[in-house]
């Protein structure tokens, strides 16, 4: 490999474990949900609440992200988002209420920039060959994150039941959500230190007026007989732009004719990629597949299943980006996403609940549990059904505390066609719309409007997500699973038709090339 391109691949692989450290903070809350809402006594919103705080701090941050990019540089503000999760991290572990670990939640959400910034920079350092490859390292990253996640989770789990003196002595049953959201510490500190062995962007450079700086970053990462073409490349882009670079002035370049078709694309990814109900799934797994009814510890395995089909579908998706294209790859991705939550729509809306005498008996740890008498052999069609009965039959509090157990006595459900359905949802996620939409934005923003349109249009999808997240527990409770996944099978089948219409081919194009593309669109 040549000198430069191995420069390109160790920054790039350095700068998307932001990628690794936001799939930990974003999947580790998954195996808490149970546990903080009996320790702070959660109802279905303020669980809701805990949950998407980092997405809702990710708004707040967006909209200084392009003004700290453009003024302090790309580098400078990933050390930042570093620092942020590392607090973060040792917050949310030693949290002694529900206030402060929903205010060190947000904290993190701040820190979910990372994304975003990391999709800048590498799109910025990586040659246009390489770019689809590197940019996908970004959410392998965010993947093996999310799967470590599940692992950590369910060993963690595992460790609290264990009589074993050591662990006992360091209380991984008292303390099980604590240790979960604490395993995220030592990873955001590694990230912090690395990112001090990454170059400023030559992007970044160039635009502010560092052109001989540029070049010498630029000499690192392309063949030097490319690098004055790449310079005159950036020049001409600077020319073609508005002279005046305040953040107003770029929005609404942002927002102008020119960038009609640009705007199009970004804002339909952003709202598709998160309204298809990926981190309502990822973040609340265990309480998805207990909606199966195979209980908690299977539970936490299937979730486990769901990252590793996660992180072979992105390896598969990083090995095919540059091959196949981006188009194809979002297009037939969106079908293949909206086939696999009908699969799991149908699963799920076929299921029955019914209790019978012989599981009500054997469910010693529900108190009262002749409570349950009234609900005997009476078959309820939907979740929704049993829940309401449940909490009549139980209150609030219990019903939800043994929801889980409920449901796994209850359930008579086509589980393999569930599993099917989600596993094949995760892994159309993963090849598609998941890592090719960071690919798009790296490429069709000009470098004199990238470092507030990236943020810009990361801040609506994450908006998307913050709500998507805080109304999952509500989703559940108010429409059931199966009408839930349906309304995101819809969301995706609408975004797929309008980037069918708009959508154009940009691998292995400068991003110059990819600007005239568009505008001729």
């Amino acid at each position: 490999m040549n000198s430069y391109k191995k420069n390109a691949y160790i920054y790039a692989l350095i700068v998307a474990m932001g990628g690794f450290v936001f799939g930990l903070d974003a999947a580790l809350i998954s195996g808490t949900v149970k546990f903080i809402s009996q320790e702070f006594a959660l109802n279905d919103l303020q669980l809701g609440m805990v949950v998407g705080a980092p997405a809702l701090g990710v708004l707040l941050a967006l909209f200084f992200a392009g003004y700290a990019c453009n003024k302090y540089g790309r580098r400078k503000t990933l050390q930042i988002v570093a620092a942020l999760y590392v607090l973060s991290a040792i917050g949310s572990a030693f949290a002694p209420n529900y206030i402060s670990l929903l205010a060190f939640r947000f904290l993190g959400g701040l820190a979910f920039t990372s994304i975003s910034l990391a999709a800048m920079y590498i799109g910025e350092i990586a040659p246009p060959k390489l770019r689809g490859k590197l940019v996908t390292m970004i959410q392998i990253n965010i993947v093996i994150g999310l799967s470590g996640a599940y692992f950590i989770n369910y060993l963690i789990l595992q460790l609290g039941v264990s009589d074993t003196a050591w662990i006992q002595e360091l209380n991984f049953d008292e303390n099980t959500w604590r240790w979960m959201l604490g395993s995220e510490i030592l990873p955001a500190i590694a990230w912090f230190i690395l990112l001090f062995f990454v170059p400023r962007s030559p992007a970044w450079l160039f635009y502010n007026g560092k052109q001989e700086d540029a070049r010498l970053t630029l000499l690192k990462l392309l063949p030097e007989d490319k690098v004055n073409e790449q310079l005159l490349d950036m020049e001409t882009s600077m020319k073609s732009s508005n002279d005046n670079r305040s953040v107003v002035s770029q929005l609404k370049e942002i927002f102008s004719k020119n960038y009609r078709v640009t705007f199009i694309i970004a804002f339909t990814l952003a709202i598709a990629q998160q309204t298809s109900g990926i981190n309502a799934i990822l973040f609340y797994a265990p309480t998805v597949f207990e909606q199966i009814g195979i209980g908690t510890d299977a539970a936490f395995m299937q979730a486990i299943w769901t990252g590793l089909t996660g992180l072979l579908f992105t390896l598969l998706g990083l090995l095919l980006v540059d091959k196949i294209g981006r188009r194809p790859m979002i297009i037939g991705g969106m079908v293949w996403v909206v086939i696999s939550l009908g699969i799991a729509y149908a699963g799920f809306k076929t299921a029955t609940y019914t209790l019978t005498k012989e599981a009500i008996t054997e469910m010693t740890q529900i108190p009262n549990v002749e409570r349950l008498h009234s609900m005997i052999d009476i078959e309820y069609d939907s979740d929704i059904d049993l829940k309401e009965a449940l909490i009549k039959s139980l209150g609030e509090k219990d019903a939800r505390e043994h929801s889980s157990l409920l449901i796994q006595k209850s359930a008579t459900i086509n589980a393999v066609l569930v599993l099917v359905g989600i596993l094949s949802f995760i892994a159309a996620f993963h090849f598609s719309i998941g890592p090719v939409m960071w690919v798009l934005f790296s490429e069709i923003f000009p470098i004199s409007l990238r470092g507030i349109a990236i943020p810009f249009f990361t801040l609506i999808t994450s908006t998307a997500s913050w709500l998507i997240q805080m109304m999952f527990p509500t989703q559940l409770a108010t429409f059931g699973i199966s009408n839930t996944l349906l309304f995101y099978a819809a969301t995706v089948f609408i975004g797929m038709l309008i980037l069918y219409r708009y959508l154009i081919e940009t691998k292995n194009l400068t991003i110059e090339e990819i600007q005239l593309k568009l505008q001729n669109k």
